[in-house]
């Protein structure tokens, strides 16, 4: 059994958000019915605090960590693109430091979608840009890979 858990922040205010793309991944798992042998979980706490939650369902499901996937969105791989690998997240990345604080480890799958699609010199923070909703053009891309993201934890 699969245990996967979106990372997110909670509130409509953070629904269209590219620092909610775990969420949404979770949501098309559950809408499409992907859940063969698969337990999907939103995290139901802000981003930075998401290790005391994964610890809570890991622990409550006896979850290994080979069982284990955090799907989060990550600043170091274009929009439209993604990556499931074990132990390898983004060097930076809030939410996981709290899981890797919260477990004592980093030995889990990271299931990184990419998010960035910044232009130019004046790019913004990635602090403030995770924040942002994506444009409409971007929703495209985004869920298709979403689709590609959620076909491929099935056949894992």
């Amino acid at each position: 059994m699969k245990l996967i858990i979106g990372l997110g922040n909670p509130g409509i205010d953070y629904t269209e958000t590219r620092h909610n793309v775990g969420y949404k991944v979770i949501d098309e798992l559950l809408k499409n019915k992907f859940t063969k042998n698969i337990l999907a979980r939103k995290t139901n706490v802000f981003m930075n605090q998401s290790g005391k939650f994964v610890e809570s369902q890991t622990s409550k499901y006896q979850a290994k960590e080979e069982d284990l996937y955090i799907v989060h969105d990550d600043l170091d791989i274009p929009l439209g693109d993604y990556k499931i690998q074990f132990g390898k997240g983004p060097k930076d990345h809030n939410g996981l430091k709290s899981i890797d604080d919260a477990l004592g480890t980093d030995e889990y799958w990271h299931v990184r979608i990419g998010i960035d699609n910044r232009q130019g010199d004046s790019r913004p923070m990635g602090e403030e840009y995770v924040l942002q909703n994506f444009s409409d053009e971007e929703k495209v891309i985004i869920e298709k890979t979403i689709k590609e993201v959620c076909k491929k934890l099935e056949t894992l």
